[in-house]
């Protein structure tokens, strides 16, 4: 296949033209580099089926492609923050071109949505057919709003144009090659330990999360794209259902540390979601997809990754 990740230099992205690449696909990464890193993808370059394209989504592209995933878009609270209007706009201007390209040329497109769709869930844990509870004018709704939008425009795409369409919910992800800045919650965690900071705990640390690998969520990614269903189009859920407190990860890497580690307790945010776990049933049946790595192993990986990265600082 001829493949296009927007967002391929990202965390997310770079590991999945890793896996495009070594199965014989040939890789265009297209990247504004806001949150990406040339860095990510540095040992692709020389690669002859890959191609980076520096890019921003927002602006239409032409390209012949058999496969799009559409990954671009800042994923943390304050990258996305810093600039809403243009995290919106890469939402919904950016998938526009995405599923304006994919009618042209006929190409399969799945979009990265999120299980931030769902925002502050009444429903545990969050199946597929939950419409969400989202705060449509807080601090995170440039981001839930813009996925959530984002979803809708590929099913009217689907429906209406029939777009060949896939949408995976992706619940949150951590691993090697998130940035030492990053800002989500296992990447300050993993830094601020091994700085010897305390750990920074917004709330009182009883708010859960389901924190899936990089490598199980890009097989998941994988199996989506690949899968030819009659119900390809509707939304599924990409994620870890081992729902841990964030006190809870905190005991882990410490554990993983050799060490008992300190944490200050902050306010808050607002809008943030007290409890997140998917409901994976889809993914199983229709996938034949459920994460392989546990969080103690995962936490260690990207222990080791951090602790290189802020020794070649």
């Amino acid at each position: 296949m001829h493949c296009l990740v927007t967002g391929g230099a990202g965390f997310l992205g770079s590991h999945l033209c890793d896996r495009l690449i070594a199965d014989g696909h040939e890789v265009i990464a297209l990247d504004n580099l806001f949150t990406g890193s040339e860095e990510n993808i540095s040992h692709l370059v020389a690669r002859p089926k890959f191609e980076f394209i520096r890019h921003d989504v927002v602006k239409p592209v032409l390209l012949e492609v058999d496969w799009i995933f559409n990954l671009a878009c800042p994923a943390s609270p304050p990258h996305y923050q810093s600039d809403p209007v243009k995290t919106v706009k890469t939402s919904v201007l950016g998938t526009l071109n995405m599923l304006g390209l994919a009618e042209r040329v006929k190409a399969r497109i799945l979009q990265a949505s999120t299980s931030e769709i769902y925002g502050d869930p009444k429903e545990h844990p969050q199946s597929e057919d939950y419409w969400g509870h989202v705060n449509p004018i807080g601090p995170r709704s440039c981001y839930d709003e813009g996925k959530r939008l984002a979803e809708t425009l590929m099913m009217d795409y689907h429906r209406q144009n029939g777009v060949d369409t896939r949408i995976a919910r992706i619940f949150n992800t951590y691993g090697p090659r998130m940035a030492v800045g990053d800002g989500r919650v296992i990447s300050n965690f993993v830094v601020q330990a091994l700085r010897g900071e305390k750990l920074t705990v917004y709330g009182s640390g009883s708010q859960t999360r389901s924190f899936c690998f990089v490598s199980d969520m890009i097989d998941g990614l994988l199996a989506l794209m690949n899968y030819d269903g009659r119900d390809a189009a509707e939304p599924v859920n990409i994620g870890s259902s081992d729902e841990r407190s964030l006190l809870d990860v905190v005991k882990c890497l410490g554990e993983i540390l050799g060490r008992k580690l300190d944490i200050e307790l902050r306010p808050l945010p607002g809008d943030d979601p007290r409890r997140r776990r998917p409901d994976t049933t889809r993914a199983k049946n229709r996938l034949g997809w459920q994460p392989r790595v546990s969080l103690i192993d995962g936490l260690r990986m990207t222990a080791d990754f951090f602790r290189q990265s802020l020794a070649d600082v």
